[in-house]
């Protein structure tokens, strides 16, 4: 078996800001797994916040590389990675080689017929005038994700919502809120309508939630990585943010969706603005889902061939064999 790494960046159509990040490009990883004549490919972005980039899932996936060979199974993906991109990309390369070696899709093995998917189109972090005015441009999307920090957040969200009355919200905050500020903020989100506060307070800082009862629901996002820290969590929060680039991979984000469901959580997929390649194994975990972010590509100046359709209202098409699974 060979395993090939291609860094890959794919320009965005315009800056994107989020609590302490400004994105210009998407820049991933794209791994390729060959094996007696077939071909599997997965992709990862990583997560800033954990200091992965491109070249630190290179050298992770390089120092394992003798460890790929025609023995290689996702448990043992599982083994010689810890969780994050570098495993991701090779955990998803390895799902879709397996459906072409085999003849067998990734959607027959998992026993699933796919249902097509509607996603959150996503307002990056700005001033409440340019806010609204993204908002209301997005006119065709029903739900919309809305990025803020602690700069006048209620007075971007009451703009947002002058201009879209119909939407339905949800907010993230990516750690950028203190516990104070989250108790102040959550009776006028509740007077927004917004359906969910997803990780409002810093990573490791949000044990007071375990005796706070928010009027909104909380979802965590950063506060749990992978399976591994899922219990904490599970006692903090509402609903739990899946992404793939966190928890390594398809394999692990299957188990974080059957524990998700037997702790009552409600269940959200979310992406690091990856290309369709990133979305579509993360099309998979969207079946089990509550809440679907997989916008990444409309942030893109190009996509890929043979990649997602997005519909004007968000509607995205099923993964093609050509693409992926």
């Amino acid at each position: 078996m060979h395993l090939d790494v291609q860094t890959v960046s794919y320009p965005l159509k315009q800056t994107f800001a989020i609590t302490g990040k400004v994105f210009e490009t998407s820049d991933t990883i794209k791994v390729t797994l060959r094996d007696e004549g077939y071909c599997g490919v997965g992709e990862a972005v990583g997560a800033f916040y954990r200091g992965e980039t491109t070249n630190t899932m290179t050298q992770d996936l390089e120092a394992v590389r003798g460890d790929i060979d025609s023995s290689l199974s996702s448990e043992r993906i599982q083994e010689i990675l810890p969780p994050g991109g570098a495993r991701n990309a090779l955990d998803c390369a390895f799902w879709d080689l397996r459906a072409k070696r085999t003849g067998q899709s990734v959607w027959s093995r998992l026993g699933i017929t796919p249902k097509p998917l509607g996603t959150v189109y996503t307002i990056g972090l700005a001033d409440p005038t340019y806010m609204a005015r993204t908002a209301a441009a997005a006119i065709a999307f029903p739900k919309l994700k809305i990025k803020l920090d602690g700069n006048r957040p209620i007075e971007k969200l009451e703009a947002i919502r002058a201009q879209r009355p119909d939407a339905q919200l949800i907010v993230d905050v990516n750690q950028g809120w203190s516990f104070a500020e989250l108790r102040e903020y959550v009776p006028h989100c509740e007077r927004l309508g917004i359906l969910m506060l997803e990780q409002p307070l810093a990573r490791g800082q949000d044990e007071p939630l375990e005796s706070y009862k928010s009027a909104v629901p909380l979802g965590a996002d950063e506060s749990c990585l992978h399976l591994g820290e899922f219990a904490t969590v599970a006692n903090r929060y509402q609903v739990l943010n899946i992404k793939l680039d966190k928890c390594g991979g398809l394999t692990e984000g299957l188990q974080l969706i059957a524990a998700g469901r037997r702790a009552g959580l409600g269940l959200m997929i979310g992406n690091m603005i990856g290309s369709s390649l990133s979305m579509a194994p993360s099309y998979v975990i969207g079946q089990f889902c509550q809440h679907i972010d997989i916008d990444g590509p409309l942030l893109l100046a190009r996509n890929l061939d043979h990649g997602l359709n997005y519909s004007p209202s968000g509607q995205v098409s099923i993964p093609g064999p050509q693409l992926w699974g």
